[in-house]
């Protein structure tokens, strides 16, 4: 059998795709960048990432253990409500098997001093806080079946909720977090020859990052000729987008070359169009050896036109650095190019 061969001046033949009225829309769909979030979110102020990291997306019609995520709310809540949380519960539980001890009768513990009431209620309740974490002073004790039972579970209940708080304890001492510290404010600010967008980031820990890897996107609202409007996404080229080391501060650069969406854009400009700048921040924890990651945005009002981060580490005469974090957001004005 002969085979065909191809002449060496011809150009190489483009994979098959389908042809017809819809093929170019398909080839600008694949073409088309998209972080995940969509282009049907268009309304008008409509944040996409949070402050603090989170996407401004609501969920309905989930699942109650779905919604709750009690494990993920744990580890990730602050500490003060995870230790009230933790106090709350310890003393829930001890109230509920106070009260079993006392439905199981008064002579149902040997110990008793107080006679009133709430003197029983309160040697029944320290006696279910010795029970519940194995203490067993030995000064009341369980009489019967009834009561040893109450007493059993009780015991076995301590070892579970003591285990699960030891395990969320080292979730949240073990779980890696960036500490990344931004700027309230971008700016927009001279840059060599250009001008530049930027902003600027500090670890804000003692430990040290290695690798730190950035990637900006712009997302803004963009019309159709037929007149509807949609959210398109942007890669924004920086003028340094990884750093081996982060001992100090980093004013992250994209430089507004011709080829930049925002070449000649105005504040004007970036409010009706709903301008958002998306941030993701990975790097490697050289504690746990472990990735971290962080993220952050900043929208067409928190940009500053026409100011530059002034310098926040000084040195000594030993040639020792120091940075000054209060001075992370301190800005100067000065002319644009």
């Amino acid at each position: 059998m002969r085979h065909r061969s191809t002449p060496d001046n011809q150009p190489p033949q483009r994979p098959l795709r389908l042809r017809g009225r819809d093929s170019d829309l398909v080839e600008q769909e694949e073409l088309r960048q998209d972080l995940g979030f969509g282009t049907k979110i268009n309304e008008s102020y409509a944040r996409l990432v949070n402050k603090d990291g989170s996407f401004n997306v609501q969920r309905r019609n989930e699942g109650f253990w779905n919604r709750l995520n009690p494990y993920h709310r744990l580890i990730t809540m602050g500490w003060l409500p995870f230790l009230g949380l933790v106090v709350f519960f310890y003393i829930l539980v001890n109230l509920v098997f106070t009260a079993l001890y006392l439905l199981a009768g008064s002579d149902s513990l040997r110990g008793f001093e107080e006679n009133t009431a709430l003197g029983r209620f309160g040697e029944a309740f320290f006696f279910s806080t010795q029970t519940l974490s194995t203490v067993g002073y030995g000064a009341i004790s369980p009489i019967g079946y009834l009561t040893n039972s109450i007493a059993a579970i009780e015991s076995m209940c301590g070892w579970l909720v003591f285990a699960l708080v030891t395990g969320l304890l080292y979730g949240r001492f073990s779980r890696p977090v960036a500490n990344i510290r931004f700027t309230k404010k971008a700016v927009f600010a001279p840059y060599l020859d250009v001008n530049g967008w930027m902003f600027r980031i500090i670890h804000e820990r003692s430990n040290q990052l290695i690798d730190v890897e950035v990637e900006v996107s712009l997302s803004r609202l963009e019309t159709k000729p037929d007149g509807t409007r949609f959210r398109r996404y942007y890669g924004l080229p920086l003028e340094r987008k990884k750093v081996a080391f982060f001992p100090n501060n980093w004013t992250v650069v994209h430089p507004i070359q011709p080829d930049s969406p925002l070449h000649g854009c105005t504040p004007e400009q970036l409010k009706e169009s709903d301008a958002e700048f998306l941030i993701l921040l990975r790097a490697i924890d050289d504690t746990l050896s472990q990735m971290v990651h962080t993220r952050y945005s900043y929208r067409y009002d928190e940009i500053l036109w026409g100011h530059k981060f002034r310098p926040m580490f000084s040195s000594d005469a030993q040639g020792d650095v120091t940075v000054d974090l209060d001075q992370l957001d301190v800005t100067d004005e000065v002319p644009l190019n």
